[in-house]
């Protein structure tokens, strides 16, 4: 959590058959990450727009509020929401259940 928002740790896999999250996993640094599977290919940035579109409507937020700030070209990202931190705390979590 941070002031204005959270931000949230992303594998994502582009190319896939599904646009959808597969839950959480650790990587052998120890932090845990959401792993993500867009159908959109990592070209001109339209696998990260999809997945930005993908976290917006799992949370129920406004796809403005969600944006990638770390990781453009990585697999691993950083992905900023805007908005109250608890109530976007309560919904991350319910994700990777």
């Amino acid at each position: 959590m941070r002031d204005g928002g959270v931000d949230l740790f992303v594998r994502l896999t582009p190319k896939g058959a599904l646009d959808r999250l597969e839950g959480v996993a650790t990587s052998a640094d120890g932090r845990s990450h959401f792993k993500a599977r867009v159908r959109a290919v990592p070209e001109n940035g339209a696998a990260n727009h999809a997945l930005e579109k993908l976290i917006a409507k799992a949370l129920g937020v406004p796809a403005s509020t969600v944006s990638i700030v770390t990781g453009g070209t990585a697999r691993l990202k950083t992905v900023r929401i805007s908005g109250d931190p608890t109530i976007l705390a309560k919904s991350i979590e319910g994700l990777g259940s």
